[in-house]
């Protein structure tokens, strides 16, 4: 299977689109951290 320069075109678009917004959704939520314990016994 052979392909042509359009479906190559739109691979290479798919993974830049991809990718980017991997990088652009990392820590929207700020940094990520473990909560503090609270004052709960536990179980």
């Amino acid at each position: 299977m052979r392909l042509c320069k359009a479906q190559l075109f739109l691979l290479a678009v798919v993974v830049v689109l991809g990718t980017t917004q991997m990088l652009a959704s990392c820590g929207q939520k700020g940094d990520l951290y473990l909560p503090e314990d609270s004052n709960e016994e536990p179980r």
